[in-house]
């Protein structure tokens, strides 16, 4: 019997995939789940597929790489899609994929199943790793499949019923959910209507606007050379560095989002997003940049960042752009080393207050005072030439009228 390795996280549809499988492709089904940090879903998840119908199941604990390998360099390149969009969920999917491309290699399995719909961006993400990294492995999308008879997150809770797949969601609840160390994303349900504020039951992670602290609290991010190091003064490793501030960003109700999205299947969507911890690494990263980086850097890295971001969302994690982009970012963060003081209060972060080893500001520069750097009467000069062509323009205009 053929042997099919599943990216498994014991939610609605990867649960009722293992019968699916086993009853449509005659396989025998090795579920694998990536723990990203969701804590408490993975809880008895071992027994769970067991007793739906796999063979065994890989518990995977990738908190470590997630944030090293896929996190920071998507922190330093400042990478944000459509403005809001932290990637949370884009940038676990590949590092899912390429574990399970590993595992399939060490049980000698034939394909890659997944959950993912023919609508979402997921699927795009999770195919496009295994073909950069095995295109010999075959992949199963049984969403995709003309087999799969259910058309709808209730027909998968009653397939769910029928087949005694024991399962979490109710049709109350019926949020489609992913969440990991870095953040969680709310889809479907009531929210899919963007006429609609969120309802407040939505946010599982952190607190609401209402419901936060009436007094702010300050946080010290150090950086060395766009890597996070400390929280205060006291030097962390990734994973507790990242726990440290989702526990403060989610007290003081940071990171949320609301958004409709551009999915790359063409598709606008309403997601919402929780992402305390890593709304704090960013802003920090972001006024570090603000003092060490030259402007033309500065803003060319502001342009790549857009396409970085797009890179990452459309699953193109392991391309060659994404990594020659990788080269350009690690060069703009050599001088990016410093700590940036942030005040937390109901949702929003105020800088207060950043210092850099190797800052380009200069307190007598930037002020009034005339210094040996910089002559005001220079500029008179610089601003007619600077201004030339707008002039040129303007009396070819006067010249028509």
């Amino acid at each position: 019997m053929d042997k099919v390795v599943l990216l498994y996280s014991g939610g609605l549809d990867t649960s009722i995939m293992i019968p699916w499988l086993k009853e449509h492709h005659h396989c025998e089904v090795i579920a694998m789940c990536a723990d990203l940090g969701q804590r408490e879903e993975l809880t008895g998840l071992k027994e769970k597929a067991i007793k739906t119908g796999a063979s065994k199941l890989y518990l995977e604990d990738l908190r470590e790489e997630f944030i090293t390998d896929f996190i920071y360099p998507t922190l330093r390149a400042g990478a944000v899609y459509e403005g809001s969009y932290l990637l949370g969920t884009s940038f676990a999917r590949p590092l899912i994929a390429k574990r399970a491309v590993e595992i399939a290699h060490k049980e000698k399995a034939v394909a890659v199943a997944h959950g993912a719909t023919g609508k979402g961006n997921d699927q795009v993400r999770f195919e496009l790793t295994v073909m950069a990294l095995d295109p010999s492995l075959g992949i199963i999308a049984p969403w995709k499949d003309p087999a799969w008879k259910l058309r709808s997150r209730e027909d998968c809770i009653a397939y769910a019923e029928k087949h005694h797949v024991p399962i979490s969601q109710s049709k109350k609840r019926i949020y489609s959910e992913d969440r990991n160390i870095w953040h969680i994303s709310h889809e479907g349900g009531v929210l899919e209507s963007p006429g609609s504020e969120p309802p407040a039951d939505v946010y599982t992670l952190s607190a609401t606007e209402e419901t936060a602290p009436d007094k702010a609290e300050y946080v010290e991010l150090t950086f060395e050379k766009g890597i996070p190091t400390a929280v205060n003064g006291r030097k962390l490793a990734p994973v507790a560095l990242l726990e440290t501030l989702n526990a403060l960003g989610a007290k003081h109700a940071i990171g949320h989002v609301d958004m409709v999205e551009n999915r790359l299947v063409g598709i606008k969507s309403r997601g919402v997003y929780e992402t305390p911890g890593g709304t704090i690494l960013f802003a920090a990263h972001r006024e570090i940049e603000r003092l060490v980086l030259d402007r033309d850097t500065m803003h060319c890295k502001e342009a790549l960042a857009i396409r970085y971001a797009e890179l990452v969302y459309n699953g193109q994690w392991f391309s060659a752009l994404r990594e020659a982009l990788d080269a350009f970012v690690t060069r703009t963060q050599e001088n990016v080393t410093g700590t940036a003081r942030l005040k937390l209060y109901k949702g929003n972060i105020i800088p207060a207050g950043t210092t850099a080893d190797k800052s380009l500001y200069l307190e007598d520069l930037a002020s009034f005072t005339d210094t040996e750097l910089y002559d005001q009467k220079d500029a008179v000069g610089f601003i007619r030439l600077f201004g030339l062509p707008m002039k040129v323009a303007g009396l070819v205009e006067r010249k028509k009228g």
